[in-house]
């Protein structure tokens, strides 16, 4: 299906700077509220947002058949329950509306100030509701450096990992929207020649990762297939699955991470639809040794986004520690899903998978303190001069990504939180 918003040539009448995220190929969705507005839902083009809501009423969007006030709820989860032919429409008409050849708003002054706010005056709030959240294991570098500082280095990744895609139940409770902040956990450490202590986390580590949005509701026995995956995924978003190093050192053995992963999580505020990154995939990497068939897949799945990690000292400057890139991911959101799934699992709309910390092969590409450092034991020197071996009280960690190809860039925004101390 082509898709007409992603026409490369298209202009929009409303100024977009060649670096903002945001371009008339985007279209990003989210939910904002103002001193005028409780919850309605948005695209982001340039510095302003289009105020979705006011764009049904004042009927540019006739001819859709879109419920009256399917905009005006406070996420985006029924929007996103119409399925891909009816938000690929809206999104499409949204793509016309903007372009620089169509005068309908362009040459409209009042419905202009109806339908557009600057984004700085404006809050951003969580733009879905998150039923259940699943957090995997998908990159083999940082598999493989996790695996060489706490186990034998020649055989760093675990039998399992290169047969399916590893993961766990997270906590969707406490995942947030950029912008927020969460005091430092607590929880049981064991020093190595004492008995496990209880206090605030001393290794508090950021974890860079993406998340896809469920897009469409399956029944308990279903399973979704690879070659069928995308229908079920709405779109992306940047993500935090911030984490407790100590803590998760003493408590994960058997079960996995529990305190140490459920405090918090941050999520950037606008969904990028799968249909904007299409024009970004890129091959995958060759999976030696071979899939089961339900993991089989054909294209390229990989999507080439560039991400970047940045700790901002409070009243201090901030200091770009990673820069990494989706691409480097090994296992694919498509055989994530199918995983997931191939045992008859249910998935809902508004549902979130993260990809797992994403780290590249050299060490500038990490996706987490813990390796950045190797473990605390090379700081990392910021601009204002201090050091850091993991996250300190009142730093803010921001988060970042964007695919480019020519001129065409397609962002994410920002996804940042500020870890407090301890209550």
């Amino acid at each position: 299906m082509e898709i007409k918003a992603n026409n490369p040539a298209l202009k929009s009448w409303i100024d977009v700077k060649p670096d903002s995220d945001f371009s008339i190929q985007n279209i990003p969705f989210g939910i904002y509220t103002d001193k005028q507005t409780i919850h309605n839902a948005c695209i982001a083009i340039g510095d302003y947002v289009m105020d979705l809501h006011m764009v049904h009423h004042l009927r540019y969007f006739k001819g859709l058949s879109l419920p009256e006030n399917i905009f005006s709820y406070h996420s985006l989860n029924d929007f996103i329950a119409l399925g891909k032919d009816k938000t690929c429409a809206v999104r499409d008409r949204i793509s016309d509306l903007l372009n620089i050849e169509n005068k309908e708003l362009q040459s409209n002054e009042v419905h202009r100030k109806q339908i557009f706010k600057q984004q700085k005056d404006l809050q951003m709030l969580l733009p879905i509701q998150i039923g259940d959240y699943t957090d995997f294991y998908s990159s083999i570098d940082h598999a493989r450096n996790v695996g060489m500082m706490f186990r034998d280095p020649e055989n760093a990744l675990l039998p399992n990992w290169k047969h399916l895609p590893v993961g766990y139940h997270g906590r969707a409770s406490s995942i947030r929207v950029s912008g927020h902040s969460f005091h430092r956990p607590k929880g049981q450490t064991k020093p190595s020649d004492a008995p496990p202590v209880f206090g605030p986390c001393k290794l508090l580590d950021f974890e860079l990762e993406t998340a896809f949005v469920i897009g469409k509701q399956t029944q308990m026995g279903e399973s979704i297939s690879t070659e069928k995956a995308d229908d079920y995924i709405f779109g992306m978003v940047l993500f935090n699955d911030w984490s407790a190093r100590d803590i998760q050192t003493w408590e994960y053995v058997p079960l996995g991470p529990f305190l140490a992963k459920n405090f918090a999580s941050t999520m950037s505020p606008w969904i990028v639809t799968l249909d904007a990154l299409e024009p970004f995939r890129v091959e995958g990497y060759k999976q030696d040794p071979k899939v089961l068939p339900y993991l089989e897949y054909t294209g390229n799945k990989n999507i080439d986004i560039n991400l970047e990690v940045s700790i901002q000292p409070e009243n201090g400057e901030a200091t770009i520690v990673s820069e990494s890139n989706y691409k480097y991911m090994y296992w694919t959101a498509e055989q994530q899903l199918a995983h997931h799934t191939v045992n008859g699992c249910n998935v809902n709309v508004g549902d979130m998978m993260a990809s797992g910390t994403i780290s590249g092969p050299e060490k500038q590409q990490f996706g987490s303190m813990l390796e950045l450092t190797w473990r605390g034991t090379n700081p990392i020197k910021l601009k204002d001069g201090s050091e850091r071996k993991f996250i300190n009280d009142n730093d803010t960690v921001i988060i970042k990504g964007h695919c480019q190809k020519g001129s065409v860039r397609v962002g994410f925004g920002e996804c940042k939180a500020k870890a407090l101390p301890a209550f």
